[in-house]
C-alpha cells in the first residue's frame, strides 16, 4: 500500500497555529523502516520476530499519544473520529480515558 493520506496537519483551522511539517513524508519513511524490518526478519531471523511484533504496541501508544496531543490542541472527538474512519463515540471510547 504506498498511497499517502494527507494528516490532521494539513487542515488549518481558525484560531489554531500550527507549524509546517512532513508527516506524510516521515510517515511513509517509517513505513519503510518497519516494512525493512519484516524483510530481515524473513530473511531467518526468527529472534527478531518478537520485536517486530512489539512494534505494535509501540505503534498502538504513539496514536493514543498524537490523540491526547491533538485533544488538548483544540480538535474535537468528530474531527478525530472522522480521520480515521470511525465515529466520535467511538473514538472518545477508544482514547477518551487516557491522560
Amino acid at each position: 500500500m504506498n498511497t499517502v493520506k494527507h494528516t490532521l496537519t494539513s487542515v488549518p483551522r481558525q484560531g489554531r497555529r500550527r507549524e509546517v511539517v512532513e508527516n506524510d513524508e516521515f510517515a511513509a519513511f517509517a513505513r519503510r523502516i518497519i516494512r525493512a524490518h519484516g524483510r530481515r526478519v524473513a530473511t531467518g531471523d526468527v529472534e527478531a520476530l518478537r520485536d517486530l511484533v512489539a512494534l505494535s504496541a509501540v505503534i498502538d501508544d504513539a496514536i493514543g499519544e498524537a490523540v491526547i496531543g491533538l485533544r488538548a490542541f483544540g480538535y474535537s472527538w468528530a474531527e478525530i473520529g472522522a480521520r480515521l474512519g470511525i465515529s466520535r463515540q467511538a473514538a472518545q471510547q477508544r482514547w477518551g480515558g487516557q491522560s
